[in-house]
């Protein structure tokens, strides 16, 4: 597939030549020769909710509303049932406010932090385990054809994590399209921004799966579960706390997929071998070097 064709695939992408998520940088390579590198600029972003100051997070700066609402999602102060009557952003004082028309229990949640270990000093509010307990996952099915053509088309859209590097993507597909790819500095962002996106569009996760280029730890794993989605897929590797959350869930955690290979060690029962590998490509040099350099 052309790289043309799978941009017309999806719905938000990212857009690695917008000036105000890299800038340029002079530096001296190995041999001491001047060169120019592109690199991620972080910014700070300041969440309130209602009135109340909640964090302040680094991040690339785009989305700041569907990082928001995804950040209060996955922390559980936000249920996804609940009304949201207005996310003002200021771009000026990097400022973004989420307006609910009661009070939340939030006070509760942030007397329960727990340090998690996403990058950026990601930091998890109230009792981890409530988004595993009594969760019911859908049945779904994951067909390796599907994996196969999604982490293929993931690899050749363009990218900051390509372009830049030093920066995680998350990718919300359906089948074997990708159809949502958010990218931040900490891989908790770039979930975060997908959970923003699906509460305000109102998209089901029950028949989709999550890709991403991070690590599949006891976090993206409750983040995972937290928006109704079964399946979850990385390029790289496990916690072994993630393992048992993604069991315990009933989730299928997919990792280390690249090129022809791929480790299921959660919900295999979800996976329909319909490919034949012998026409699957091994991945691309370029790929496998940015991957080791994350």
């Amino acid at each position: 597939m052309r790289e043309s064709d799978i941009i017309g695939r999806y719905i938000v992408r990212p857009d690695p030549l917008d000036p105000r998520l890299s800038e340029a940088v002079r530096g001296v390579d190995q041999t001491g020769r001047e060169v120019e590198a592109r690199v991620v600029v972080e910014r700070p972003l300041t969440l309130y909710l209602n009135a109340r100051e909640i964090v302040t997070m680094m991040t690339i700066g785009d989305h700041p509303e569907y990082l928001a609402l995804g950040y209060l999602l996955n922390q559980g102060m936000l249920k996804g049932e609940d009304e949201v009557t207005g996310v003002d952003y200021d771009p000026e004082i990097d400022v973004v406010v989420v307006r609910t028309p009661t009070e939340t229990d939030f006070e509760d949640k942030l007397r329960k932090r727990t340090l998690t270990s996403g990058c950026a000093q990601g930091t998890a509010f109230g009792d981890l385990m409530e988004a595993i307990e009594g969760v019911a996952l859908p049945k779904a099915e994951l067909r390796t054809s599907w994996l196969y053509a999604l982490t293929h088309a993931i690899n050749l859209t363009p990218s900051l994590y390509l372009e830049a590097g030093a920066i995680h993507g998350c990718v919300l597909c359906e089948r074997d399209r990708p159809l949502v790819y958010m990218e931040d500095v900490g891989r908790h962002n770039a979930a975060d921004k997908i959970a923003g996106y699906m509460f305000r569009e109102r998209v089901p996760g029950g028949d989709k799966i999550f890709y991403t280029t991070g690590r599949l730890t006891s976090e993206m794993v409750i983040k995972t579960v937290r928006m109704g989605i079964p399946i979850l897929v990385s390029r790289s590797g496990f916690t072994a706390w993630g393992v048992e959350l993604a069991r315990k869930a009933g989730l299928t955690l997919v990792g280390r997929a690249r090129g022809k290979r791929f480790l299921a060690l959660s919900g295999s029962e979800r996976i329909v071998f319909d490919q034949d590998l012998a026409y699957v490509e091994e991945e691309a040099m370029k790929h496998r070097r940015k991957g080791a350099e994350e």
